[in-house]
């Protein structure tokens, strides 16, 4: 075999693992972009070091056991991404104000895509998709590193004790103690959105929930919005750290400090493992309308209980690959006009 060949082989055998490695990154570091490049960074040290690899486990083990070092290094500053409610009070919209705060607190959004891959059992698709819903992801951020890669390792890619001491260089006794640390840690607290049901394909009732939304939304039918929004729904708007609590407060802020939002145009998108929308406002210097936001929504007895908007539209839209602005023309053709 050519040293061409070889190093072809080898790259598409390292290929094959790269969405589930950047979906136990992500999980790990809770931002998309430090994701990826602990992926990267992992490929890199495994085509660096293939030679040295022994064989003593598979492929696939070694890279878990590097990405792993990988992610720990990254998480040895304790840093922690959050979302606005876990570091302020919600604001009643008398008192609303945007705060902007830098891009490393904040827990990031990911596409579907980039981290979820493809299997056949149904059942462990849905284990996959709950592990990056924004709630579970909130609730990673609170547990030590460590703790964290053995909770992802035992309870979402479901590796036996055994296999998780050997990739941690440690004991079974240590990893049952570990996960049994994490686990009490994460039923002290329940997240805000923890309860979400979102089927997979999505049922019929929570597709027509969402066609409502989008009719509303566009339509900046307030009535109509507050009629699928649940009492204590929930609205964020990274990097703002202001959230708002209950419909009434959240509609009343898109009518006046979102006022701008109006005559908006919605597309779907696949997020975190739940439904959400590219959302474009009207471009008032050029036409068309220009990316605003990529919402993510959280759904609860047939009602919204979560409405997640990330506003550094300049990094989100790329991510999930749509454009930064859409032609009038274009929009008209799509609606059917």
């Amino acid at each position: 075999m050519s040293d061409g060949t070889a190093t072809t082989d080898l790259d598409a055998s390292l290929e094959r693992y790269r969405v589930e490695l950047t979906g136990y990154c992500y999980r790990m570091l809770g931002s998309s972009f430090e994701a990826e490049d602990a992926v990267q960074d992992t490929m890199v040290r495994a085509w660096r070091g293939h030679d040295r690899f022994e064989g003593r486990s598979s492929l696939r083990s070694w890279l878990y056991r590097i990405a792993t070092n990988v992610c720990l290094d990254m998480l040895s500053a304790g840093n922690r991404r959050a979302r606005p409610m876990d570091l302020t009070d919600s604001a009643p919209l008398a008192r609303a104000a945007l705060s902007p705060r830098p891009d490393h607190v904040w827990l990031e959004p990911m596409p579907d895509a980039r981290v979820l891959p493809a299997v056949q059992d149904p059942a462990e698709a849905a284990i996959a998709k709950e592990s990056v819903r924004l709630a579970f992801m909130a609730a990673l951020q609170r547990l030590p590193a460590k703790q964290r890669a053995v909770l992802i390792l035992r309870e979402v890619l479901a590796w036996r004790a055994s296999e998780v001491a050997e990739l941690l260089d440690t004991s079974v006794a240590s990893v049952n103690s570990a996960l049994q640390r994490a686990r009490a840690t994460l039923a002290e607290r329940k997240e805000h959105g923890a309860d979400a049901a979102v089927s997979d394909p999505l049922d019929e009732e929570q597709q027509k929930l969402l066609e409502r939304y989008v009719a509303a939304f566009e339509g900046y039918d307030m009535a109509a919005l507050t009629a699928l929004l649940h009492e204590d729904a929930i609205m964020t708007m990274p990097p703002f750290d202001l959230w708002l609590t209950g419909h009434a407060d959240i509609t009343g802020f898109m009518t006046t400090l979102g006022a701008a939002c109006a005559d908006s145009r919605l597309r779907p998108v696949r997020v975190n493992g739940l439904p959400g929308f590219a959302h474009y406002k009207p471009d008032e210097e050029t036409g068309g309308f220009v990316a605003w936001a990529v919402q993510v929504l959280e759904i609860s007895d047939g009602r919204i209980t979560g409405f997640h908007c990330f506003l550094d539209t300049r990094r989100w839209f790329p991510l999930v690959g749509l454009p930064l602005h859409l032609e009038a023309e274009a929009d008209e053709v799509q609606q059917g006009g």
